[in-house]
């Protein structure tokens, strides 16, 4: 463990929204001394306005292009930082400690590294936007905002799930979503590949949402449960009543706090 604790906190978001989702937690972790960096992935370093407009950045995005950016920008501190991702981002937390990057991580709610097969019910309902069209593979593919409800904001007061929806809501990248889909098929590693036997990867905890239809609870732990290395730290904690977007639902401080805690006291 490094001799001194961590004083930056790197906050990876997922799809469907931008690092705007983090802006209370960039606000909130500031307040308490930290530095705190919530980069963009590639092309997406504009307003959630203009990405809406031209989804071009969205169409080509990649994973490894996503990983390159996010390693470069953690290879630039001065000491390992806290990884904290959302969703997607927590599939890009786990593969930055995989490669060695990151003094612990916090998975949120986090969609499934490659290996993970299990697929409940809600998540098919949630991710039928995206996949019931295999064209999408190609294209940028927005919500509707009765999808939105459902996929994130489930447990939301209706004024609030709204409010997040023109907040936060982007198109996603069809080729990234259909290929982590798909990579349990293809044979060899795909992009979301982590090798769970690694004994040097740092502490990792997977925070899971209740009633989460996108990434449910059982999603974060078979994934959690994929890990094998002998003495490799891998929790995994369950926030009830919480929904996918639990960054920015009501509460969003309790989940905040519980992770920084966990994070500081395992690096």
């Amino acid at each position: 463990m490094p001799a001194t604790k961590p004083d930056t906190i790197v906050l990876i978001h997922g799809f469907w929204v931008t690092p705007r989702s983090w802006e209370h937690w960039v606000e909130y972790y500031k307040a308490k001394g930290f530095r705190v960096l919530a980069p963009a992935y590639p092309g997406f370093e504009v307003e959630v306005e203009a990405l809406s407009a031209d989804p071009t950045p969205i169409e080509r995005l990649e994973v490894p292009a996503i990983i390159s950016s996010l390693e470069k920008l953690i290879e630039g501190l001065d000491t390992e930082p806290i990884l904290i991702g959302h969703s997607a981002g927590g599939v890009f937390t786990q593969i930055l400690l995989d490669h060695g990057y990151g003094a612990c991580g916090v998975a949120i709610n986090s969609a499934p590294t490659e290996g993970v097969k299990i697929i409940p019910l809600s998540q098919i309902r949630a991710s039928f936007p995206m996949l019931r069209n295999p064209a999408n593979r190609h294209k940028a593919v927005g919500l509707t905002y009765d999808q939105w409800h459902y996929t994130f904001t489930n447990t939301f007061p209706e004024d609030q799930a709204r409010a997040t929806y023109e907040r936060y809501h982007i198109p996603a990248s069809g080729h990234v979503f259909w290929g982590s889909a798909l990579a349990n098929i293809h044979p060899g590693q795909d992009d979301t590949y982590v090798n769970y036997r690694n004994p040097d990867r740092k502490p990792l905890l997977f925070v899971s949402g209740e009633n989460d239809h996108l990434m449910p609870p059982k999603v974060q732990i078979s994934n959690a449960n994929h890990y094998k290395a002998p003495g490799t730290i891998t929790e995994q904690v369950t926030f009830p009543g919480r929904s996918h977007l639990m960054p920015a639902q009501n509460g969003w401080e309790e989940v905040a706090d519980h992770a920084l805690t966990w994070a500081l006291d395992h690096s």
